[in-house]
């Protein structure tokens, strides 16, 4: 269950209030899209339309994550001219790899034994923070109220119980949170229609499929945790346009996931692991699990020599079609990974958040009359929109590939491929998942500890470190923004049961064991938080809620 911060407007602390047609709650490619489709479509109607967009990260981009290769599809449509907007240019997709990992060997899969999803033929590869910087720059040019550094943190409702827009998060209240001497009271904005674009786990995103049942019916979301690093490597080892995927080790074969490392730009060269959320094992820790796999000969080939000059983690949502809550309610609507818009069999969601956004907007319009807008004519139009684009098509075609791959790489890949390959994907089944991730965590004593290497400090490195280079910052006091339902259940609950998986799974050491007067208390080192959510999400007993810090603190990524 959520932590519910919805505000009747009528029972709101008095704050000051902006008044907008639209306001857009996250600054990715899906916010930034419905902005931008908005006002071009304002501009052929020679309407007069405000649109406000607000983003929790110190700048536009600072909070974006992405491997990234990019399907410039959407791009395309939205903007033509888009890439002449980036401050360098993309890198042009021009090999694709894909690996079967053993410990120490490799087996390159033939590219006619892939399924078309997992070929790159005509994607580019850079840094989405960078795409969507540009893309924030085009929204102002456009008439966009663009304000980075406010996090939505409230939503407020009408006594109808229609979405009437959201309250951002006071700054400057100690830890008690009592005001100091730096304390500004957050605002209320206000919109006939909110587009709510937080990305994977919004905080208002899973209070709203929550309040509104928005996924009744709907398969279980599912999600994985994407770990990443950009380093710099001689010039020699560097192949531009290289794509490389891999599956297998450092993972075992019941744990989804796999590796990339894309090569681009200036001699960069961007290297990752996704582990799925659903792993069983309470020992496991992706952040190790990744600097395992930078050990591989066939990866650390690339890297021998290099810098590390970069490092961040988000989780992503990978259930697909199936898991696809209803995308709107009374006022406000869904859009890009806080839907859940992500393709996981090909790796990429960036296309799909475009799309999805821009689908909202030209639903808005066709449901505005005299600036009244008809929330049901929304529904209908918002859904027989993306009901009628070829990003629903393209999700229907890969619709049951996390169902297939949750019965393990081999027989999951098998199926997956017969039914790509095969029937193209079209088949009369569409196969749900039944057990959401935190579900799927299993007791310790089903398994044995991991023994992970100690990190070298040049290929390996631990999670201090690597926090330092996300440049992440967080006041110290402030209200924790990492709530406990229950401050008992982690040393009650989850430290006898599954070993702290918190101090696993968070790829930041957020979470640690201490012992206080000889027992063990759970510290939570709030500064280091990387946004990421995969505590919401895989905390076995839901007991851990994120919500958001002030407004612009967390990592301010610097080229992802």
């Amino acid at each position: 269950m959520a932590i519910d911060n919805s505000v009747n407007v009528s029972e709101a602390p008095e704050r000051e209030s902006m008044e907008f047609d639209v306001l857009i709650v996250g600054g990715g490619p899906a916010g930034l899209s419905a902005a931008i489709r908005l006002k071009q479509l304002a501009a052929e109607k020679n309407k007069e339309l405000s649109v406000c967009l607000i983003d929790k990260g110190a700048e536009i981009g600072a909070h974006i994550l992405s491997g990234a290769v990019i399907d410039p599809r959407a791009l395309n449509e939205l903007l033509p001219n888009w890439q002449q907007m980036l401050p360098s240019e993309l890198t042009t997709v021009t090999e694709d790899r894909f690996l079967l990992l053993k410990e120490q060997k490799a087996s390159r899969l033939p590219l006619a034994l892939l399924p078309a999803s997992l070929k790159n033929s005509g994607n580019l590869i850079g840094s989405l923070g960078q795409v969507c910087a540009a893309l924030a720059s085009q929204a102002e040019q456009l008439g966009v109220d663009v304000f980075a550094g406010f996090a939505a943190t409230e939503i407020l409702y009408d006594d109808e119980g229609t979405v009437i827009g959201i309250t951002t998060g006071d700054m400057g209240l100690d830890k008690s949170g009592n005001p100091t001497s730096l304390y500004q009271p957050g605002m209320n904005l206000l919109a006939k229609m909110t587009f709510f674009a937080e990305g994977c786990r919004g905080q208002l995103g899973k209070q709203l499929i929550e309040r509104f049942d928005l996924d009744s019916g709907r398969g279980k979301q599912t999600y994985g945790l994407g770990l990443k690093e950009i380093w710099q490597i001689p010039k020699p080892q560097h192949q531009a346009g290289l794509v490389v995927h891999s599956i297998g080790w450092p993972l075992d074969s019941r744990t989804y996931g796999g590796g990339f490392a894309y090569h681009y730009g200036e001699n960069l060269v961007a290297i990752g692991l996704v582990v799925g959320l659903n792993y069983e094992n309470p020992y496991l820790s992706p952040f190790d699990e990744f600097q395992r796999l930078k050990t591989h000969p066939s990866l650390s080939a690339f890297l021998k020599g290099g810098k590390r000059i970069s490092y961040g983690a988000r989780t992503l949502v990978a259930g697909g079609l199936a898991a696809l809550p209803e995308l709107s309610f009374p006022g406000g609507a869904l859009i890009g990974d806080d839907a859940g818009f992500l393709n996981a069999a090909r790796i990429k969601g960036s296309h799909c958040a475009v799309k999805s956004g821009a689908l909202a907007a030209e639903a808005l319009f066709e449901s505005m009359n005299d600036d009244v807008i008809d929330y049901a004519r929304f529904k209908t139009e918002y859904r027989q929109k993306f009901e009628r684009s070829w990003l629903y098509r393209e999700l229907h075609l890969t619709r049951n590939f996390k169902p297939y791959m949750k019965k393990g790489l081999y027989l999951g890949s098998l199926l997956f491929g017969a039914e790509q390959l095969l029937l193209k994907g079209r088949t009369p089944w569409t196969l749900k998942l039944k057990q959401a991730d935190h579900e799927c965590l299993q007791e310790a004593h089903n398994f044995q500890p991991i023994d992970y290497p100690k990190p070298d400090g040049v290929l390996t490195f631990d999670k201090p470190s690597s926090v330092f280079l996300s440049n992440t910052n967080h006041e110290e006091d402030q209200p924790c923004h990492l709530k406990l339902k229950d401050n008992h259940v982690p040393t009650k609950m989850n430290l006898p049961k599954y070993a702290a998986p918190e101090t696993r799974y968070c790829p930041a050491g957020v979470y640690e064991i201490v012992s206080i007067e000889d027992q063990p208390k759970l510290q939570i080192n709030a500064q280091n938080c990387l946004h990421c959510k995969a505590c919401d999400i895989k905390d076995p007993t839901q007991n851990i809620c994120w919500t958001a810090p002030q407004g612009g603190e967390g990592p301010i990524y610097q080229g992802m």
